[in-house]
């Protein structure tokens, strides 16, 4: 008997949900965003509230309290392996702008790590003016990534100027002199950090972004000249950070330890050489288990936050000791696994394709014998004789395709005849579940059976990694759970692109082609995409002119009771029109003259030229 625990197993919700998700004993998706058992949303409830208010959806929920819950536990396990190996200097988490630009994100992780001193890190003038308009705390710090041209260096040093605590980190040797010479010009000291190249790499999709051959960082050569140059302009005590990045989303633990080695020398080398360098900025790189398998996967990680950070702290605090230096202050810019979490989308589902063989078929007896074997083959096939049935209904298909290429036969009989063979294959798949067979060609037979679920949302606009690099999230049901799921389906986007398709899906053991979905009947149906919160918002394109979607910022107060905290409207047509330089006005202006025209030559009444423009109206 099916059980809320299978559907649990089944999607995979409690591997990959980090204690913020779950489902009840309803059946219906539960969100924990402080991981207490007194403090659970239910998102169908949410869903059901918003719709009442007619709220369009999509919709993008956000979880405030599961941003803090993320900072507060990297810093926690931080905090803990400081202690355990009685390392001496404390920890600062930074946030990469570029992971979740949204200003109301930022907002809330700004205000949620104060107490624990979180900064901003950004690698673009706009990120840089993004970033100074938030009130960080006194011991935070902006960190300047990023190739940097004169007014990108102008603007960290007037932050300088009016005291910001601003690091501008050297990420190519050219830029030493630019930024050293621009300093001595302008009468500012900024505090000056320098990135090197690694020969460590990072593991997963981003492994590219370390080693001998990554895009930034300064050679053990490029690193001393630059050094040298600093110091002919009286700047060396103003060099204070040592940064290095081995790639995003770091899928082996080892990797970490041996990339924290090699910089933990190249920082003790430098500190020996009497520079005060103060803080060993480990970079990104941080991953989050998207698929629950706790493995060295492209979709997954290997180790825990708290397994990240004693192998970080443990590391740095061996070298420093065996080469006799201070414990630099360790930084860190994890801003997937501070975000990711945070942001569930809604996808209402509209209908879907390819489920349409469940009409009757009535044989009238001057049929070819090949649809006469399929409709035989239809009424005798069961669970003893369902494999060489199966077999048998696949050669009387590709006879039947044969006949039809020849002329033989009309598209009634041909229609009648993929009717009664997809019927066979419907039989033949319950059998096999039924029996247990898992041999490929029944694999094979789920997928040709699928559906194809049509979901209201654009895949490039608020899953643009799926498309362009494969990324997996998890996908599960809304609601329902209490009932075995009884369809395979994958979930198609309405863009007008056959890219527009999720069929790659998290599994334990494999990546799912499809996934276990329940029939559609006359009810609402949403499925939820999870894990989204990181780079997805910014990345996400208007392919087609999809808009952004209405966002839900959801929080739980102390009794369990959820609110809605802020509702942000998404993009209207005329917003997203704007943005590919339409103006809105001279579209509107061009309509109404045709309306016109078409009313005065009495194409359509006032009435109905009243209709069309008040229609026009509301869907710009």
């Amino acid at each position: 008997m099916w059980k809320i625990e299978d559907a649990i197993e089944l999607y995979g919700i409690e591997r990959w949900g980090s204690g913020y998700f779950s489902y009840n004993n309803k059946g219906n998706l539960i969100v924990s965003p402080t991981k207490s058992k007194s403090q659970v949303i239910d998102l169908k409830k949410v869903i059901e509230h918003l719709a009442d208010k007619k709220i369009k959806f999509p919709v993008l929920f956000r979880f405030p309290q599961i941003l803090e819950g993320q900072i507060k536990e990297i810093n926690g396990a931080f905090s803990s392996a400081i202690s355990e190996f009685s390392y001496k200097n404390h920890y600062q988490a930074v946030f990469p702008i570029k992971v979740n630009q949204r200003k109301e994100v930022l907002e809330d992780i700004v205000k949620s790590g104060k107490k624990y001193n979180i900064g901003l890190e950004v690698g673009t003038k706009a990120e840089l003016l993004a970033a100074l308009s938030f009130e960080l705390s006194n011991n935070s710090v902006i960190i300047c990534n990023g190739f940097k041209d004169e007014e990108y260096l102008k603007i960290a040093l007037d932050a300088t100027r009016i005291g910001k605590n601003v690091v501008v980190v050297i990420d190519e040797f050219d830029g030493t002199e630019r930024l050293v010479k621009l300093s001595h010009k302008l009468n500012v000291k900024p505090v000056i950090g320098i990135r090197a190249k690694l020969y460590s790499r990072g593991s997963g999709k981003w492994a590219e972004s370390g080693g001998e051959t990554s895009k930034f960082g300064l050679t053990t050569t490029e690193m001393l000249d630059s050094i040298k140059i600093i110091e002919e302009y009286d700047m060396l005590e103003q060099l204070q950070m040592l940064h290095f990045h081995i790639g995003s989303q770091i899928t082996e633990v080892r990797r970490i330890q041996r990339a924290v080695k090699e910089a933990a020398r190249v920082y003790a080398k430098i500190k020996r050489m009497r520079i005060n360098i103060k803080y060993f900025n480990i970079g990104g790189g941080l991953g989050v288990d998207y698929d629950g398998s706790k493995t060295s996967s492209e979709a997954s990680a290997n180790y825990s936050i708290h397994e990240y950070a004693n192998n970080v702290v443990y590391s740095l605090k061996e070298v420093c000791d065996e080469e006799n230096v201070s414990h630099p202050i360790i930084i860190s810019e994890s801003g997937r696994a501070i975000s990711a979490y945070h942001s569930v989308l809604a996808i209402n589902i509209k209908g879907s394709k390819n489920g349409h063989y469940n009409k009757k078929v009535e044989l009238e007896g001057n049929e070819y014998h090949t649809i006469k074997e399929l409709y035989e083959t239809s009424k005798e096939i069961n669970i003893k004789n369902y494999v060489e049935y199966f077999h048998d209904a696949i050669e009387h298909r590709d006879e039947l395709i044969s006949l039809f290429n020849l002329g033989e036969i009309e598209l009634e009989d041909k229609s009648k005849g993929e009717i009664l063979f997809w019927q066979i294959c419907k039989k033949v798949a319950a059998f096999a579940r039924e029996t247990e067979n898992e041999s490929d060609e029944f694999d094979d037979l789920n997928k040709l059976l699928s559906k194809k679920y049509i979901g209201n949302f654009s895949i490039f606009q608020s899953m643009p990694d799926f498309w362009g690099i494969d990324q997996l999230f998890p996908i599960v049901p809304v609601s329902g759970v209490d009932r075995k799921p009884t369809e395979y389906g994958t979930l198609v986007d309405i863009t007008c692109d056959s890219d527009g398709e999720i069929d790659k899906f998290v599994d334990l053991k494999d990546v799912k082609e499809i996934l276990e979905l329940h029939e559609l009947d006359n009810s609402s149906y949403y499925l939820a995409a999870l894990l989204i919160g990181a780079y997805q918002d910014t990345i996400g394109d208007y392919h087609n002119l999809f808009g952004t979607v209405n966002e839900a910022h959801i929080i739980v107060d102390d009794n369990g009771k959820w609110h809605i905290k802020k509702l942000v409207a998404g993009d209207r047509n005329c917003d997203v029109l704007g943005f590919v330089k339409y103006n809105v006005n001279s579209l509107s202006g061009g309509f109404k003259s045709d309306v016109a025209q078409a009313l005065r030559e009495k194409r359509i009444t006032g009435a109905e030229a009243e209709e069309i423009l008040e229609n026009y109206s509301n869907i710009m």
